[in-house]
C-alpha cells in the first residue's frame, strides 16, 4: 500500500468526481482510476459505488474514511517529529568535558557566546577516565574538548596534533576544613605524621597532573579516600576528612566564607590552563560555533584566570 493511494482516495471522497479529484491530485484520470482500484485490491473491498453520479463511498468505503484520515496524520505528523528531532540533533553542540568544568566554567562561558550567536543547544557526552574522554574526541563521537590542560599529564599528548584554543588559566590548591582557630586541620607544613590525603586516584586528569607536583617534593600522604571528580573531594574536606587539591573556581564561596582554608604555600599551586580542542571532522554548526569563540592569547574577552581571591 501507498501513501498516495489514501490521499487519492480522500480526494475522491470529497469531490465524488474522478475528473476533479484528477486534476487535484495533478494525474491522469485513468492514473487516479487505476490506484484507487489497486487499492481497493489492496484493502479486499470495493470503496466506491461507480455505478452512480456522482460517484460515492460504498459502506466499507464510509467505515474506512476516517480510518484513512487517521492513518495518513500519523504517517504525516510522524514525519514531521523525525525531521524536527533530526533537525535539532544535527544543530546540537557536542562536548565531551571533564566534570568540574561542566560546573564552573562552561555555564558563564556559554551564556556569553550566546549573547554573539543567539541561543544553543548543547549536550555533554561523559566518560569516567580522562583516557575515556580524550578518546571520544579522536574517536569522533563529539565536537569539541574542553579540558585543562598540563604539559605533566601525559595523555596530552595523544590530542596534540588537534587544533585547539586557551579560554583560561585555572589554580588547583590544595586545601583543608580549619580548626577551631582558622588553621589547616590537614596542614602539608604541618611537620607530624602522615597527612590524610583526599586522592583524585590514578585515571583522572588532576591525578596525572599532580604526580610531577609530588615527584620533586615528596610528601607523608595517606590516602584515606579517592575520588576521580573534585566535587567528591570536595565534599570530603569540608566534612574535615583530609587534604585536597581542588580547582580555585569550584571552592570559591568556601574560601570566602572560611569554611575551607588553604593548606599549602602558593608553591603547592598547580597551575593549569584551560583549553577547548575541536574534532578533525566537524558540522557546519560546529564550525560556525568554533569561529565566534576566542582564544585569551589573541584577545581578552573572557577572563584570563578564574579565580576565587
Amino acid at each position: 500500500m501507498e501513501v498516495k493511494w489514501l490521499e487519492d482516495f480522500l480526494s475522491l471522497s470529497a469531490t465524488s468526481s474522478f475528473s476533479r479529484s484528477a486534476e487535484e491530485r495533478h494525474v491522469t484520470q485513468s492514473a487516479l482510476s487505476r490506484r484507487i482500484r489497486q487499492l481497493e485490491t489492496w484493502i479486499g473491498v470495493p470503496l466506491f459505488d461507480r455505478t452512480s453520479y456522482p460517484v460515492r463511498l460504498t459502506p466499507e468505503g464510509q467505515d474506512f474514511l476516517p480510518r484513512a484520515r487517521k492513518i495518513l496524520d500519523l504517517v504525516h505528523q510522524t514525519r514531521i517529529d523525525l525531521q524536527h528531532r533530526h533537525d535539532a540533533v544535527a544543530e546540537t553542540l557536542s562536548f565531551a568535558t571533564l566534570n568540574t568544568l561542566s560546573l564552573t566554567f562552561f555555564p558563564t562561558w556559554i551564556r556569553r557566546l550566546e549573547s554573539q550567536l543567539g541561543p544553543l543547544r548543547t549536550r555533554f557526552e561523559t566518560r569516567p577516565t580522562f583516557a575515556g574522554i580524550i578518546a571520544t574526541l579522536l574517536d569522533g563521537h563529539c565536537d569539541f574538548l574542553l579540558t585543562y590542560a598540563h604539559e605533566s599529564v601525559p595523555l596530552m599528548s595523544d590530542i596534540a596534533y588537534c587544533e585547539h584554543r586557551c579560554l583560561g588559566e585555572e589554580r588547583v590548591i590544595p586545601v583543608s576544613a580549619p580548626d577551631a582557630r582558622g588553621r589547616p586541620l590537614h596542614a602539608i607544613d604541618s611537620g607530624g605524621g602522615p597527612i590524610q590525603y583526599l586522592s583524585y586516584g590514578t585515571g583522572s586528569f588532576f591525578g596525572h597532573g599532580l604526580v610531577k607536583l609530588f615527584a620533586g617534593r615528596p610528601l607523608p600522604l595517606a590516602v584515606v579516600y579517592e575520588n576521580a571528580m573534585s566535587a567528591g573531594l570536595k565534599a570530603m574536606a569540608l566534612a574535615g576528612r583530609g587534604l585536597a587539591w581542588i580547582p580555585e573556581s569550584l571552592i570559591a564561596e568556601e574560601l570566602r566564607s572560611g569554611t575551607l582554608v588553604r593548606a599549602g604555600n602558593p608553591t603547592w599551586t598547580l597551575d593549569v590552563e584551560i583549553r577547548l580542542y575541536r574534532a578533525s571532522a566537524t558540522r557546519p554548526c560546529a564550525e560556525r560555533f568554533w569561529s565566534a569563540v576566542p582564544d585569551w592569547r589573541d584577545t581578552t574577552p573572557l577572563p584570563r584566570r578564574i579565580s576565587a581571591v
